[in-house]
């Protein structure tokens, strides 16, 4: 049809979606202030002949032929495709890992927004199709809880779904192409992951006063807490355990070949200079990983977590030869406390490694066991404790005289905050290998 469409058609129908598409912006405005901000940075073009609504990190782009189709079968379609946009980037959605699994993450997305949207109940952009797709969202909250993009992925990953019942979901849920989600666009149009979230605290912290109103719930609630969520790098946080040593190797910088190749030519294998065996490096040599051993952790993703540790440690170089790390299990008290005084000593460690606990989490008896190492010299120069666990349980009052990180496996928005001396790190479960 488009193809036949004359060039003053062309233009009408451009000039036409352009004001629909601004209306359909004021519409959301009016019920939802909060999104203001937000609904601004939104970047939004017509590309006659796309055939749909395909959204980048920053914006999108609609077929304004496809637009007034839609805007004529039910006038609301316009501001439910712009909210459902706008959702999926003060979500974060766009900004998904490399390993991500796309067809299931896009999926995910599209199901968190469509709940947040049948949680808002707005008539205006609400559709008649939304009588079908109510029933799937009951039944995935039953069977998963809080309806967010990552909860819903992990769930679908961990319950793989055949192609059809896919296309299903797909058909019911998705209201724009996610194509360009991993396409560059213009710079002069692109938002950057960090600005986003920036956007989203600032909507988490106006949605407060709406909440009470009655007229924002707490599907965009929780879903906002994990798209503002900071992730920091696990890897770079590891870097805080770097210890000042010493350990043998020839200084490149320090010593000059020419006069020491010069001494054994000229005076018979003689040198002039010796080679300076000691180097000044930072490397790791007493830390402790400590492992929450409640119910809720499982034996498979500790050994992965401590494997990755090491694997990022020693990506870096940054072990001695020896080394002193003490593995220690608690749930609410010590369990086990076991010592690694060399690397290839590890998998034979994790083969045979077995968890002890599942009762309630309390952090503290661990730092009071640490400290009691520390005393009787133990280590050398202890430089920290890595935590893994949940987040469920007691922290201490007390900063300990060594640096601390609690790494926890994925963002939850029900956890407490960590005490504000120690450091925190989040751990996409795919990512552990």
């Amino acid at each position: 049809m488009q193809e036949n469409l004359t060039d003053n058609s062309i233009k009408e129908a451009a000039d036409l979606s352009e004001k629909v598409m601004f209306l359909a912006r004021d519409e959301i405005l009016m019920s939802f202030r909060f999104l203001s901000r937000s609904l601004s940075e939104l970047k939004m073009s017509a590309h006659l002949g796309a055939g749909g609504v395909f959204s980048f990190a920053g914006g999108f782009e609609y077929d304004p032929v496809f637009i007034l189709k839609n805007a004529g079968r039910d006038f609301r379609y316009p501001a439910r495709m712009m909210i459902h946009v706008l959702l999926h980037h003060i979500f974060s959605h766009p900004f998904c890992g490399e390993r991500t699994d796309r067809v299931l993450w896009d999926l995910a997305c599209d199901i968190a927004v469509e709940n947040v949207i049948d949680e808002l109940s707005s008539p205006v952009f609400t559709l008649d199709a939304d009588l079908k797709t109510a029933g799937m969202l009951r039944v995935l909250r039953e069977d998963i809880g809080q309806l967010t993009a990552e909860k819903i992925y992990r769930y679908f990953r961990k319950n793989p779904m055949t192609p059809g019942r896919v296309m299903e979901y797909e058909m019911a849920f998705a209201k724009d192409s996610h194509e360009m989600w991993r396409d560059a666009v213009p710079d002069e149009i692109v938002i950057s992951e960090e600005e986003w979230k920036k956007i989203s605290r600032q909507v988490l912290t106006e949605i407060r006063d709406f909440s009470e109103k009655g007229t924002a719930g707490q599907s965009l609630e929780n879903n906002l807490a994990e798209g503002a969520a900071v992730k920091y790098d696990y890897g770079a946080l590891l870097e805080h355990f770097m210890v000042t040593g010493e350990h043998t190797s020839i200084s490149e910088d320090e010593f000059d070949y020419i006069y020491y190749t010069y001494g054994l030519e000229k005076y018979d294998g003689m040198p002039l200079i010796e080679p300076l065996e000691y180097r000044e490096d930072k490397r790791i040599r007493d830390f402790v990983i400590a492992i929450d051993t409640s119910a809720s952790t499982s034996g498979d993703t500790v050994k992965k977590f401590i494997r990755q540790t090491f694997d990022l440690l020693k990506s870096h170089e940054s072990f001695f030869r020896k080394i002193n790390v003490h593995i220690i299990q608690c749930d609410s008290e010590v369990k086990s406390d076991d010592k690694i005084t060399d690397r290839e000593f590890l998998d034979i460690y994790l083969a045979g490694m077995k968890i002890y606990g599942g009762g309630a989490t309390d952090f503290r008896p661990v730092f009071y066991y640490v400290d009691e190492l520390v005393e009787n010299r133990e280590f050398d120069d202890l430089k920290g404790v890595i935590y893994f666990t949940d987040g469920y349980g007691i922290y201490p009052e007390k900063k300990p005289d060594y640096d601390v990180i609690f790494a926890f496996l994925n963002e939850d928005p029900g956890r407490a905050a960590v005490p504000a001396w120690s450091m925190k790190a989040i751990i996409e479960e795919d990512s552990l290998k």
